[in-house]
């Protein structure tokens, strides 16, 4: 993954281009969608601050009127003449007229109370029921309010008192909430449905899946004006604040927890009416957002085309042009810039003009290296015949005519082959051993116990082409600087054929048993500078310099020593003149192209 951004090319302009792209677009993308859910938060706080002090305002009279039904409860059992005459023994007649008189106060103040559905008194002596209720309860349901009332009035595990909230019963699938206070042998008590709690609120708004709700202290609905649709619903967050629930996260959560019991009041508003005023906001922005996301690779291709394209082309033609291809040129679209179009045109025009340039200083070149390989041909003339004439003389002094006959014909030979071959670039490497071998003669005819010699050729490499002179001047190295008077020295020839390599090269080797190189001499000749670094190593500094200018760097000469001694020249030469019908070398400086 670091590589690939490593390789990306920074400094470029389509990559500057593309980035500063990017950075107007993200952040106006992100702009709008914030500025969308920023306006759809404002709305949902304006809401739910609206809903919670509606439903604050309604909690807070709930429950003042249940503390005023407490203190009226209190009053009730402390200071109503018939509840005290109910909780004393007295005769059934006088309970009779005390429980008429209750039973008138009851109803009588249950009007007084409109958030009140059912007041009562319960004798425990005498177990008897003075209760006054309104119409929406059912016998069987009047029947069940009495048995819990009665159990919760005699148990004495349960305490109601002034500072206990209200409690929570499901009578016939309805929550009610119980206030009981008991003293002595009365109890004294009040119920209401949750459903009359809730009916001033009945009237708020909350569409079609939305609902006002009371829920208990664990979050589980005890009644709800409608049903919800959602099930996925959570009312255990609290309602400190408001917040989102639902499958979808799409409903408004807002409600106030009672004082007097351990019930929440809760509305329950969908966010399609929350947001009924600003109805096209969300649509708009996620529009918006959509559209400048499909824009962005729009923006790109369009950006890419018109320029980066072009521009790549361009890049593409100067970089094939630094590689040194001029034969290449910009196709030619229509539909690219004006601009574009001129810097076509005149990058054409360029290309032409160098290409015309470089073919002209090629030439110039090949002229060149043609004049210098002849003349490093003919530096080994002078230099020979000088040393034929000596042993010519020498032969002479002794009067060896069959010798002198001999040396004359290889000389004949010698010279035919030296002025045959300094018109020719290549020839076939059996004339090459050959001339190899008159020289050899003449050699052993000037030193004719100094030194033995050893050919290794195979047949099948007597018609490579191979330059001319370069395996007599290697010999002619080695007799040189190897073959000493007090010693018989052996010099060996070997070639073979190579085919494992890129291309097919023939190794030549030519090694003697002499003392070997110097290590100046090597690092000289290595270097290229055997000229410069003595008179002595001409001939193979004249081998490197024609190899190169023949083959370029397809072919090579290494010097080094043998084991234990001795002196090796090895010579690495292309079987083919040209490499796959191409020019013999990609550096015109290196190669002899005609």
């Amino acid at each position: 993954m670091y590589s690939h951004i490593k390789a990306i090319p920074w400094n470029s302009i389509r990559v500057k281009l593309v980035l500063g792209l990017l950075g107007v677009a993200i952040p106006l993308i992100a702009l709008l969608i914030y500025m969308s859910y920023y306006s759809v938060n404002v709305i949902h706080n304006q809401v739910a601050v609206s809903n919670k002090n509606m439903i604050s305002i309604q909690m807070r009279q709930i429950d003042n009127q249940l503390s005023e039904i407490e203190r009226h409860l209190v009053n009730l059992s402390r200071s109503e003449v018939s509840v005290l005459t109910m909780k004393d023994a007295v005769p059934d007649n006088t309970y009779m007229m005390a429980k008429s008189d209750v039973s008138r106060k009851l109803s009588s103040d249950l009007s007084v109370y409109p958030y009140i559905d059912g007041l009562f008194v319960y004798s425990l002596p005498r177990h008897d029921f003075v209760e006054a209720y309104k119409g929406s309860m059912t016998y069987t349901g009047l029947l069940e309010m009495r048995d819990y009332l009665q159990e919760s009035s005699t148990s004495q595990n349960r305490f109601y008192g002034m500072e206990a909230n209200w409690q929570l019963q499901e009578i016939e699938g309805s929550y009610y909430a119980i206030k009981l206070l008991r003293d002595d042998n009365i109890s004294v008590g009040s119920w209401v449905s949750l459903k009359t709690l809730m009916s001033p609120m009945s009237v708020l708004n909350t569409g079609e899946t939305g609902a006002m709700l009371f829920v208990d202290d664990q979050g589980k609905p005890l009644y709800n004006t409608k049903p919800l649709q959602d099930k996925t619903l959570d009312f255990t967050h609290g309602f400190n604040s408001y917040y989102m629930s639902g499958k979808d996260k799409d409903y408004l959560i807002v409600g106030e927890t009672s004082k007097k019991a351990d019930i929440s009041m809760v509305a329950v508003i969908p966010d399609k009416l929350t947001l009924e005023n600003l109805p096209y906001l969300k649509k708009t922005a996620a529009f918006l957002s959509a559209f400048a996301i499909l824009l962005l690779p729009v923006s790109l291709w369009f950006l890419r085309k018109v320029l980066l394209r072009p521009l790549q082309k361009i890049v593409q033609l100067m970089r094939r042009i630094g590689e040194g291809n001029f034969n290449l040129r910009i196709e030619k679209v229509p539909s690219a810039p004006e601009e574009f179009q001129l810097v076509y045109r005149t990058l054409d025009q360029m290309v032409s003009q160098i290409e015309k340039l470089k073919i002209d200083v090629y030439e110039e070149q090949l002229s060149k290296q043609r004049a210098e390989l002849k003349q490093l041909q003919l530096q080994i003339n002078p230099h020979f015949f000088m040393n034929s004439l000596n042993i010519l003389y020498h032969l002479a002094q002794v009067k060896r005519y069959e010798l002198i006959q001999e040396m004359t014909l290889c000389l004949v030979q010698y010279f035919r082959y030296m002025f045959q071959s300094n018109n020719q670039s290549l020839v076939l490497f059996k004339d090459e051993l050959q001339h190899t071998r008159n020289y050899l003669r003449i050699q052993q005819l000037r030193l004719p116990y100094q030194f033995e010699s050893e050919i290794h050729v195979p047949e099948y490499l007597l018609e490579t082409p191979v330059p001319p002179l370069m395996l007599q001047t290697i010999v002619e190295n080695t007799i040189k600087h190897a073959v000493r008077a007090d010693v018989r020295t052996t010099l060996v020839i070997e070639a073979f054929l190579d085919d494992l390599a890129e291309e097919p090269v023939v190794c030549l080797t030519v090694r003697d048993t002499g003392k070997g190189f110097a290590d100046e001499v090597l690092e000289a000749v290595r270097s290229g500078q055997g000229a410069e670094a003595g008179r002595e190593h001409i001939g193979l500094w004249n081998v490197r310099e024609r190899l190169r200018l023949q083959y370029g760097y397809r072919a090579r000469m290494d010097c080094y020593n043998d084991d234990p001694h001795g002196a090796v020249v090895e010579l690495v030469i292309p079987v083919s003149p040209v490499q796959d019908g191409k020019e013999l070398s990609d550096d015109a400086s290196f190669t002899d192209r005609g």
